[in-house]
């Protein structure tokens, strides 16, 4: 079995000089692709429910689906409910088998954020389980501006929450489909001079590669979230598989030449993020 909290995968890419990827899942396929691509690279992998894949699929299903996938595995995986929003999102995750839990609390007050994310911290370890808080709301591409993270505040939310990973705003963005500016690396720098609290970057996939590489080897960010980055590769070979055969209608074997290119996708995403090989 190799189910995996948060901190048993983030602890040591802390004291290892690299990420590990926090990747999206929307569904079978690609939750068992991006394992497939795990054990190629031999390397721990956080597979990730977010609000999206809740909603077309129940928690207590995600979870056996997570475990399964871990209990075969070679590699460690972790099984992360990703922006829960309420208390009972964290505790029904955590009574279905994930190892970690995001709470996100990033709109709220402070005060409230640092009480919320506290109680929900305290509850996911008294479970032997992680949890990660956010700080510094994250926005969407064409949506929400993200707001930044003030450097005092984070090391006030990350004292005196307890949790295992703090999620920041320095310049990311959610859901973009191209590498954007790039990230504000003297925010980052700020941040990790008042915490040594594992660091985690929400929309990774507009984040340039070569500035993901040098910040998993060189910071204290030790988690990427990758989601539209690998959803776009699932999309292309789905519609290739589709128009390859418009008289095909069984689905299984349509999905079934997703595999390879998610695979192969999320090799790439996995060795942005790790030592290079000697």
């Amino acid at each position: 079995m190799t189910l995996a909290t948060l901190s048993e995968v983030l602890q040591p890419a802390l004291k290892g000089g690299y990420a590990v990827a926090g990747l999206v899942t929307l569904g079978w396929e690609d939750m068992r692709a991006f394992v497939a691509a795990a054990e190629a690279e031999n390397c721990p992998v956080i597979l990730q429910a977010g609000p999206g894949c809740r909603a077309h699929t129940p928690l207590p299903v995600l979870g056996r689906m997570f475990t399964y996938l871990a209990d075969n595995a070679s590699v460690p995986v972790v099984a992360h409910l990703d922006h829960g929003y309420t208390a009972e999102d964290c505790r029904i995750a955590l009574d279905c088998g994930f190892s970690s839990v995001m709470f996100d609390g990033s709109r709220k007050p402070l005060r409230q954020n640092i009480d919320e994310t506290a109680a929900i911290a305290e509850m996911a370890h008294a479970a032997g389980m992680s949890c990660e808080g956010e700080i510094g709301f994250v926005g969407y591409s064409g949506g929400e501006d993200s707001a930044g993270t003030d450097p005092a505040e984070a090391e006030k939310f990350a004292r005196e929450t307890g949790i295992d990973a703090m999620a920041i705003s320095v310049g990311n963005t959610h859901l973009q489909q191209e590498a954007g500016a790039g990230l504000d690396e003297d925010r980052i720098r700020a941040i990790e001079a008042v915490t040594n609290i594992p660091l985690v970057i929400h929309g990774g996939s507009g984040v340039p590669t070569q500035q993901r590489q040098r910040l998993s080897k060189g910071s204290k960010i030790c988690k990427f979230n990758i989601g539209t980055e690998l959803r776009m590769a699932f999309g292309t070979a789905l519609r290739e598989a589709v128009e390859r055969d418009p008289s095909r209608f069984d689905r299984v074997a349509i999905l079934s030449e997703t595999h390879d290119p998610v695979v192969e996708a999320t090799r790439r995403v996995l060795q942005s993020m790790r030592p290079r090989k000697a």
